[in-house]
């Protein structure tokens, strides 16, 4: 019997991401390469403007690249629809972004509670225990507006870890964190890997890199280690 290859949670080939100023064009991604396995922690580091953050979104398919391919458990996202690649992220994918993921006129939960409904889901003790493991459930009916930036950080990972993605893409998601809320963060981090779930994380923090089973080093566009 011919066993198949298992299909890796996340695959990207030959990245390229170009943006242009003008006359001036900067290339943001140079020929990017990286698989997940399942179960792993892989930090992404490097100096800012290396191509972190715009690898990310790549990876998330909320950027398309000008080369190469991303595909999320077997499954191509580039150059699909925006609707593709809104369902595959739904399905199995949490993604949180320095940007944000909060709408301002929801609550801290109604945000939850909307990740979780447009992946087809109702899980109302779900929401409740990621705002208890991250010592929001006293913020629980809050704003955005109304948060610190720690409590921000904090709710915007209880959002992208709503539906139990089998992938969690954050970019540093512990930036604005004192080192309770960062214990917090990567205790809900190693629980997702110990349960078969993949991590990856873009960081400066030496702390969260650490707690990686890899680390990915990009200069200039480019993996330079990992």
């Amino acid at each position: 019997m011919t066993l198949l290859p298992q299909t890796l949670p996340l695959e990207a080939h030959d990245l390229y991401r170009f943006f242009h100023a003008g006359d001036e064009e900067t290339l943001a991604l140079r020929g990017v390469s990286l698989s997940l396995e399942r179960g792993e922690i892989v930090a992404v580091v490097g100096p800012s403007g290396s191509g972190k953050s715009t690898l990310l979104a790549c990876l998330a398919g909320l950027d398309e690249p000008d080369g190469g391919t991303v595909r999320i458990n077997g499954e191509r996202i580039t150059r699909r629809s925006e609707a593709d690649r809104a369902r595959v992220r739904a399905r199995d994918v949490g993604v949180l972004m320095q940007t944000g993921n909060l709408l301002e006129h929801l609550s801290v939960i109604g945000n939850i509670e909307l990740a979780q409904r447009v992946a087809g889901r109702n899980d109302h003790e779900r929401a409740r225990a990621l705002l208890a493991e991250l010592d929001l459930g006293g913020r629980a009916g809050a704003r955005p507006s109304t948060l610190s930036g720690g409590e921000a950080a904090r709710a915007g990972l209880a959002v992208a870890l709503a539906n139990h993605p089998s992938l969690l893409l954050a970019d540093e998601p512990t930036g604005e964190l004192d080192p309770t809320s960062v214990s917090a963060v990567l205790e809900l981090l190693t629980g997702l890997a110990r349960t078969g779930g993949v991590v990856c994380v873009v960081t400066h923090s030496a702390r969260v890199a650490e707690a990686a089973d890899r680390i990915v080093r990009l200069s200039d566009g480019s993996v330079v280690d990992g």
